[in-house]
């Protein structure tokens, strides 16, 4: 029934829309607020009544361009609106679109849930095809010229491969940048510019799931029972470790154990300190290897969380436990009686490694943002997120991308819990439960966005030497040396 309203609703929306030439408000799927693109038949499939089918050459060379003005629109109709408007006009009813991710399972009917909607108001038929194999299915596919037509990526650097490649679509060149803008905060449209094969920038896709790492997890009724108050800022959070110690508690608890991934523990507190401590462009500078983790901005994200991470009076254990401790094993004292430390940061998956079934969010346990350090640098989330890049360039795939670049496209997952939405119009009710909604409250607060930096440099820097020099450095190697090696270790 839900869906059938949608359907009534944005018909009437659209409907509204080329009768008026108003856009709709911000509560209703921003698909409809697209702008009319006068400039879209150019860019349709190549036509079948090319210039090339003009009077003879024989002629003139010339006027062999002229009729290209006038019969060019003839394999793209005159209409008003976007490609999603006119899709949910009817106008590409019957087509096909390939979409291609990693969601299997329960994540895999999730993603069939939220493109459901867009078939029903289009007519249109969505694939979709999941698999665990992902990274190497989509490199053979695209290799192959069998690329499907859109795909759901996970991982930046795999998208600007395909951009300098020049096999993905310039997304900017059917939505309009300004529209773009009315949905995502600058960050995300940032992460999605990326050099095409000329070397010139291009929108590599559209965002269209995301998550969050910014957040320490406490236990919610022994903190209130003893009479703590959340920290805002930094240096709050400081002063409240501080207090809990001379309480005779650990205010901290952490492990980076994780076979051979330990480590990347370490680097998500670099990563989150040096988004609170210094400017973007830095922050992209180290992931492209131009700002050396020798530098200035770099040790001294390494000196900041050695704050907390040397003191033996804040951690549980010392650095020796930090060493040793399972990652899913760390937040469990939290929860003794009385409590063996009081904070943990780390993303929401954590709450599945708390050792009790019977916690309640919001009374046992909650979290709180990583507070900011310098104020300069805002609220910023470091995060992730899935990207919807596109190979193939027909009217239905542009209408599904543009559906993507909308909340409306992630609605209906979002619903069904498991996934934020990097859209600015995005509803703060749809998410089902109180603390979903205050992670994605924090979403929409942060005032910039970056992925985990390990995740984006070269694998043997980023889950190589960063994070094998995390365990170094904490292991009593010389901060200097440390970094030097990473340094060292970036490939050439």
């Amino acid at each position: 029934m839900k869906r059938f309203t949608l359907l009534i609703t944005l018909l009437v929306l659209t409907a509204l829309m080329v009768a008026c030439g108003g856009a709709p408000a911000t509560e209703a799927p921003a698909a409809t607020e697209a702008p009319v693109v006068e400039e879209a038949p150019t860019e349709a499939p190549a036509p079948t009544e090319a210039p090339t089918e003009a009077p003879a050459p024989t002629e003139a060379p010339a006027p062999t361009e002229e009729p290209a003005a006038t019969e060019a629109p003839a394999e793209e109709p005159a209409a008003e609106g976007s490609f999603l408007e006119r899709a949910i006009a009817g106008e590409y009813a019957g087509t096909k679109v390939n979409l291609m991710g990693v969601m299997v399972e329960q994540d895999g009917e999730k993603m069939e849930a939220a493109v459901a909607p867009f078939e029903e108001l289009t007519g249109i038929d969505v694939v979709y095809e999941g698999t665990k194999e992902f990274e190497t299915a989509i490199n053979v596919r695209v290799d192959a010229g069998d690329a499907p037509d859109i795909a759901n990526i996970s991982q930046p650097a795999m998208a600007a491969r395909f951009a300098a490649d020049g096999a993905l679509v310039d997304v900017s060149s059917f939505i309009p940048m300004e529209k773009l803008q009315e949905n995502y905060i600058d960050s995300w449209l940032q992460m999605a510019t990326m050099p095409g094969p000329d070397g010139e920038d291009i929108m590599s896709g559209v965002w269209h799931r995301a998550s969050v790492k910014s957040m320490v997890f406490y236990p919610k009724a022994k903190f209130d029972e003893a009479g703590y108050v959340v920290p805002e800022t930094w240096d709050e959070m400081l002063a409240l470790t501080q207090q809990i110690a001379d309480d005779g508690d650990t205010a901290w608890c952490i492990g980076i154990e994780s076979g051979a991934a330990t480590g990347w523990v370490a680097t998500d507190w670099i990563e989150n300190i040096m988004l609170r401590t210094t400017s973007l462009e830095n922050y992209d500078a180290w992931v492209a290897g131009e700002l050396p983790f020798s530098s200035p901005e770099v040790k001294n994200a390494w000196e900041k969380m050695s704050e907390i991470w040397l003191n033996p009076d804040y951690v549980m254990g010392g650095v020796d436990s930090i060493l040793s401790t399972f990652i899913g094993d760390s937040p469990v004292p939290m929860f003794t009686d009385p409590p063996g430390c009081w904070f943990h940061a780390q993303a929401p998956w954590i709450v599945d490694f708390f050792g009790k079934d019977d916690l309640v969010a919001g009374v046992d346990y909650d979290f709180f943002y990583l507070p900011p350090i310098d104020e300069q640098y805002g609220r910023p989330v470091l995060g992730a997120g899935d990207l919807m890049v596109m190979f193939n360039d027909r009217p239905e795939v542009r209408a599904l991308m543009e559906f993507f670049s909308t909340p409306a496209g992630v609605e209906e997952w979002v619903k069904l819990g498991g996934t934020l939405s990097p859209h600015k119009g995005a509803n703060i009710d749809w998410y089902p439960t109180d603390t979903d909604k205050k992670v994605a409250q924090l979403l929409l607060d942060a005032t910039s966005i970056r992925f985990d930096a390990s995740d984006l440099m070269p694998a043997e820097v980023g889950a190589g030497t960063f994070w094998s020099g995390s365990v170094d450095y904490l292991s009593g190697e010389d901060l200097d040396t440390v970094l030097a090696e990473i340094d060292a270790s970036w490939p050439k």
